[in-house]
């Protein structure tokens, strides 16, 4: 299970790194948009269906890595992926999308107003076409600005 701790970590961005691997080990990272957290699962959403999605057809293990800009401390959080593209899961997420998308623009907004700054799209461009990533996470590494490594398994 995800600590409270780490959970509002994650929860506090609105995307995070994603980096999977192909069978002949190329790596891909390219950020992705996050969804929710529960227990030990965290939902993302992939918007381009490209290289991140062709690997975790092939190869569902997955690397997620944040870092904490209070503490420098950083994060990476490893597992697997279940690509959710249709059913009730993936309907549910729908309604859990929405929200997510709303709320973001509605800050980038706010935030641009307050800070007197323009941003060149305020609102997350949704694809008609997007799966959920439902990342089973197996470890979580904590990464101390000295270098040092704690691993927890989950």
């Amino acid at each position: 299970m995800i600590s409270k701790a780490i959970k509002a970590l994650i929860e506090s961005r609105g995307f995070i790194s994603t980096a999977s691997c192909d069978l002949d080990a190329r790596p891909n990272a390219a950020p992705k948009f996050l969804l929710k957290v529960e227990a030990s699962h965290i939902y993302l959403v992939d918007y381009v269906i490209g290289q991140t999605f062709r690997n975790l057809a092939a190869n569902p293990r997955v690397s997620l890595s944040f870092l904490d800009n209070n503490t420098l401390m950083g994060y990476q959080i490893n597992g697997t992926v279940e690509i959710i593209d249709s059913g009730p899961e993936y309907e549910a997420a729908l309604s859990d999308l929405e929200r997510k998308e709303i709320d973001l623009s509605a800050t980038r907004i706010i935030d641009g107003v307050m800070k007197g700054q323009s941003h060149n799209a305020y609102e997350l461009a949704a694809s008609e076409q997007f799966v959920i990533l439902k990342v089973k996470v197996e470890e979580i590494v904590q990464i101390h600005p000295t270098g040092t490594l704690r691993r927890e398994k989950v």
